[in-house]
């Protein structure tokens, strides 16, 4: 076995230890994976206020909420549980998900949910975030009279702004995200401390009996858990990004932002308790966009925190966006997505762009702004699809415990607790599903569909996937490639193969050869692409099964290596030849003597749906919605990275349930010989 060099996605400056703590790994934790959780502070305090009289009850129970879930829901589930699962330095649903997914066939699904509703969040983030800081502009005396449609119209200017510039790549602005985050949470923290004497009663929050009470006395309390979920919706990225930072480096970064978040979220609730305790928000000051957070800055000091807020709200778009382009090219690896082009805009390690995802996410961000128009109503969009997220991850999780042999009491008691609060938070989220909590299920639940449909097709495909045994063929391959009166069709005839047995080979290569157009060529080779539950292994094998003239390459790949088998493959025979385990020079009398290289000619097999199938109703409508979605994404060809000017494609019908009754009899007409 032969190891092909691979890039590692990473950022320069990270220790490759994933436990070593460094400066430089500190500070990059801060810019690229609290952009979510860190601004959440932007909007949490002003969803569960909104409409509701300032009591000491409801500040002091939702502040004693948000400082419990995020000490339960991301420290102890995310950063000291969840992290333990890296997949050779890498986290994330998918990389969780190939840990486990030989366990149980199911795994799949959660699996799926759990991307799907990533994505969601992906959406619905940036118009939330950005929005939020935007409103603060009315909380100035000279912009007080800003309108609703005029704050919109920059949201959509920044947000169009932010997806122009991903074609370009992030890699020198992306240098400046740890910085300005390190700010951003500074700035959170020192506000936060500036009111925490407005009210003393505020650190009666770190007692979990105000947050009972809260859900158990307090008019309508337990819905109130939707609002205060926004606090914790950006902890799946503690994982997703854990190939980038390490576990040292959110570990310790994470002691320092949640520190920050619960002295801006006592520091809020603090001011609002010595300001409009015992009454409502005034309806005229809701309507100028009131906003704690913003509330508690000093009036001199407000234009500035508004541009700090919008540049922390742009960086957490551009970290979600760019863990979505990682996702799906995971999920792409896993045949779990449509194959989609992918671009790499600069040099740095890590950096991808996926076009159609960034036009979907694009026009739904749009989208989102246009129709809810104010954070406060997002709101009511947002944490619903993310439960499902953390809810699959907790499953998964509980999967891995298993196959490291941890004592089942730990996991039930995980599952236990975990699925308890989980399902207790989309229950509530469930509240907002009439204003606007439908919008990212549909959302979510299209993205699913697509990689259900694309999943399902596969596993019907391949129950009717006929595999022959190599060595019945051979002969006749052989005497194909000798046989001078069939013109020679090329030097070199590559075929991709999916059977994982080298002993076997799909009949539809053997008739591609043999029966449709016979096809000569002096050496027949099949590549074999090994998708592998690891990240980064890059390698291949060679069999060679007739010397010189029949030739097997299997590459054995992780599930996040760019498939670029048109420069491994060249690589390959590159080592063949300087080993002299194969001639490739041309067979052409007058090319060989003059040791000119033969060509390459890959064969490419395209199915379509063939008309005579009898297949389930059910069946019927995935195979259909499989080869649209086959339609309108990349060709075998450009999804294995091959040139297409060295690319044949054969097309060949897909009967995965052939009609078995056909209703047809000969009838004779009078006159007829046979009569």
């Amino acid at each position: 076995m032969l190891k092909i060099t691979a890039q590692r996605p990473g950022l320069s400056g990270v220790s490759k230890n994933l436990n070593k703590v460094t400066s430089a790994g500190l500070i990059i934790a801060l810019g690229i994976i609290y952009g979510d959780i860190g601004t959440s502070p932007l909007y949490v305090l002003n969803e569960i206020i909104h409409g509701k009289v300032i009591s000491e009850q409801l500040i002091l129970g939702s502040l004693s909420c948000v400082i419990w879930t995020l000490t339960l829901q991301t420290t102890f589930k995310y950063v000291i549980l969840t992290l333990k699962a890296d997949n050779k330095g890498e986290g994330g649903i998918f990389s969780l998900y190939a840990l486990v997914r030989r366990r149980k066939k199911w795994l799949v699904i959660p699996a799926m949910i759990g991307g799907a509703a990533l994505l969601a969040d992906g959406i619905i983030t940036p118009p939330i975030s950005i929005t939020s800081a935007i409103e603060g502009l009315r909380q100035l005396p000279s912009l007080s009279h800003i309108t609703t449609s005029t704050i919109v119209g920059i949201v959509i200017a920044i947000i169009s702004l932010i997806f122009f510039m991903q074609q370009f790549g992030t890699a020198s602005i992306g240098k400046l995200f740890g910085p300005i985050m390190l700010v951003w949470f500074t700035m959170l923290a020192v506000l936060g401390s500036i009111h925490l004497l407005d009210d003393i009663a505020i650190f009666k929050a770190f007692n979990p009996y105000y947050a009972v009470d809260l859900l158990t006395h307090y008019p309508k309390g337990f819905w109130l858990l939707g609002a205060v979920f926004l606090c914790t919706t950006g902890a799946e990225a503690l994982y997703s990004d854990l190939g980038h930072c390490g576990k040292g480096n959110i570990r310790i970064s994470w002691i320092f932002v949640k520190v920050c978040l619960i002295l801006n979220y006592l520091g809020q609730g603090a001011w609002l308790l010595a300001n409009y305790r015992g009454g409502a928000i005034p309806e005229s000051i809701i309507a100028g966009g009131f906003n704690p957070f913003i509330g508690i800055m000093p009036d001199w000091f407000r234009l500035a925190g508004i541009i700090i807020a919008t540049t922390a709200a742009i960086i957490a778009s551009q970290a979600l966006i760019s863990g979505s382009f990682t996702l799906i090219s995971e999920a792409m690896r896993l045949n779990l997505w449509p194959k989609m082009k992918i671009h790499y805009p600069t040099e740095e390690k890590g950096q991808l762009y996926i076009p159609g995802i960034s036009l979907l996410l694009f026009v739904g961000c749009v989208a989102i702004v246009l129709y809810f128009q104010k954070s406060a109503n997002m709101g009511a969009a947002y944490g619903l699809a993310i439960t499902m997220c953390m809810i699959s991850t907790s499953i998964l999780f509980a999967n891995f415990l298993v196959s490291r042999r941890i004592l089942p009491a730990w996991i039930y008691l995980y599952l236990l607790v975990y699925l308890a609060i989980e399902v207790s938070f989309l229950v509530a989220n469930l509240e907002k599903f009439m204003h606007g909590g439908y919008v990212t299920l549909i959302v979510g639940g299209g993205l699913f569909a697509v990689m259900y449909v694309w999943f399902r097709s596969r596993k019907i495909k391949n129950r009717y996937v006929e595999f022959v045994r190599m060595e019945h063929y051979i002969p006749m391959i052989q005497e194909l490639s000798n046989d001078r009166t069939i013109p020679k069709y090329a030097t070199h005839l590559v075929y991709m193969t999916s059977a994982n047995n080298p002993k076997e080979i799909e009949h539809k290569i053997i008739y591609s050869i043999l029966n449709k157009k016979p096809k000569r060529a002096d050496i027949y080779w099949f590549v074999h692409v090994d998708v592998l539950d690891d990240p980064y292994t890059c390698e291949f094998s060679v069999e060679h099964i007739i010397p010189n003239d029949i030739i097997r390459v299997e590459f054995r790949l992780g599930f996040r290596v760019e498939q670029r088998i048109n420069l491994m493959f060249r690589k390959v025979v590159e080592e063949l030849v300087n080993n002299k385990e194969v001639n490739i020079t041309s067979r052409y009398e007058s090319l060989e003597k003059n040791n000119v290289v033969g060509d390459f000619q890959f064969i490419v097999l395209e199915k379509y749906l063939s008309q005579d199938n009898e297949l389930p109703f059910l069946e019927r409508i995935i195979m259909k919605l499989y080869f649209w979605l086959k339609e309108i994404s990349l060709g075998e060809e450009r999804g294995f990275g091959l040139d297409p000017s060295n690319v044949t494609i054969e097309k060949f019908p897909l009967i995965v349930a052939p009609v078995s009754k056909l209703n047809l009899k000969r009838v004779y007409y009078e006159g007829s010989e046979l009569e």
